[in-house]
C-alpha cells in the first residue's frame, strides 16, 4: 500500500503477486477498500498485480474546481507502470477502466504489452456503454434498482418477481456504499461520470498495436455484445472471447479469468 505522486495528483495504490508485471485498471467508482477486488482474485497467483484508486475516487485525492479528461486518466495509468519501476506492463481494463486502457494504448503504446479490454466501449460510431451521467440523480436504492435488470438483462421483472429474496439482496449490495459521506467523494464520482460520458476512441482504435483480447458478457446491458464486435473488428488481430454473464461476467463465469490469464501468459 502507498500513495504515489503523479502528474500532480497523490493516488493510492496496491501492489501484490509475482510473475510478469500486470496493470489493473478499474470501473466506474472502484475503490481498493470494497471487496472483493482484484487482489482478492487468481492474478496475484500467476502475475506481479499493481492497482490503484483512479483521481477522484478511494483514497487516492480528489482535487476539486476542474475537469477530468480521458487523457488525464490515461497518463496516470502510464505514470502508474513507471512508479512500478517497470517500463512496460500487460493491462486489463474493466468497464471505465477498459476506456482508459484504450487511450493508453493509443497515447502510451510502448508502455502496453498485452491488452485486456474487459465489458466496455470505445464510444463515437462504435457505440458508447450505458449512461451513468443521466442517473446520477437517484438514490443509491433507485439507481440499483434501475440497473439489476440493465446490468444483467436476465434479471429483469419477472426474475425479480420470481426470486424476490435474491432480488432485494443484489439491491442491498448495489445500494451499499460506506465511503459515500466522505468530503470529496460526490464530486469525484461527477468528474469520473463526465468524463465517462465524452469518451470516444472510435476512430483511432487502429492505432493500438498491443495484442488485445476484448471480453464480454452475452447478457451485459451497459456494454452491450454488439459493441464487443465492433471493438472486435476495429483493433487489429485483437481476439474475442464472449462469456456467460452479465456487466459483472468477471465473477459470474468462472472461465472469465483462467481464459484472460491463458491469453496474457500465451
Amino acid at each position: 500500500m502507498a500513495i504515489a505522486e503523479v502528474n500532480g495528483i497523490q493516488l493510492y495504490w496496491e501492489r501484490k503477486g509475482e510473475g510478469p508485471p500486470l496493470l489493473f485498471i478499474s470501473g466506474t467508482g472502484g475503490d481498493l477498500r470494497k471487496k472483493p477486488n482484484v487482489f482478492d482474485g487468481p492474478l496475484p497467483k500467476s502475475f506481479d498485480v499493481l492497482s490503484y484508486d483512479q483521481r477522484g475516487l478511494g483514497q487516492s485525492e480528489k482535487p476539486s474546481g476542474h475537469p477530468f479528461s480521458m487523457e488525464d486518466y490515461a497518463a496516470d495509468a502510464a505514470a502508474m507502470i513507471g512508479e512500478a519501476g517497470w517500463e512496460s506492463a500487460h493491462v486489463i481494463g474493466v468497464s471505465f477502466g477498459g476506456m482508459v486502457a484504450q487511450e493508453l494504448a493509443i497515447r502510451f503504446p510502448g508502455r502496453v504489452k498485452k491488452l485486456v479490454l474487459a465489458c466496455t466501449s470505445p464510444g463515437g460510431e462504435g457505440g458508447a456503454s450505458y449512461p451513468f451521467h443521466t442517473i446520477a440523480h437517484l438514490s443509491p436504492e433507485e439507481h440499483a434498482r434501475h440497473m439489476i435488470p440493465i446490468a444483467d438483462m436476465r434479471h429483469d421483472a419477472a426474475w425479480a418477481k420470481a426470486n424476490p429474496e435474491q432480488y432485494e439482496k443484489l439491491v442491498e449490495l448495489a445500494a451499499a456504499d460506506p465511503y459515500a459521506e466522505e468530503p470529496g467523494h460526490e464530486e469525484g464520482a461527477a468528474a469520473q461520470l463526465a468524463a465517462r460520458a465524452t469518451h470516444d476512441a472510435w476512430d483511432r482504435l487502429e492505432r493500438i498495436t498491443a495484442e488485445t483480447l476484448i471480453c464480454g458478457g452475452k447478457y451485459d446491458g451497459i456494454a452491450l455484445p454488439e459493441t464487443q464486435n465492433k471493438l472486435k473488428s476495429r483493433i487489429p488481430g485483437a481476439q474475442l472471447q464472449m462469456f456467460d454473464g452479465g456487466h459483472l461476467f468477471l465473477l459470474q463465469d468462472r472461465a472469465a479469468f483462467p481464459a484472460i490469464m491463458k491469453f496474457l501468459a500465451g
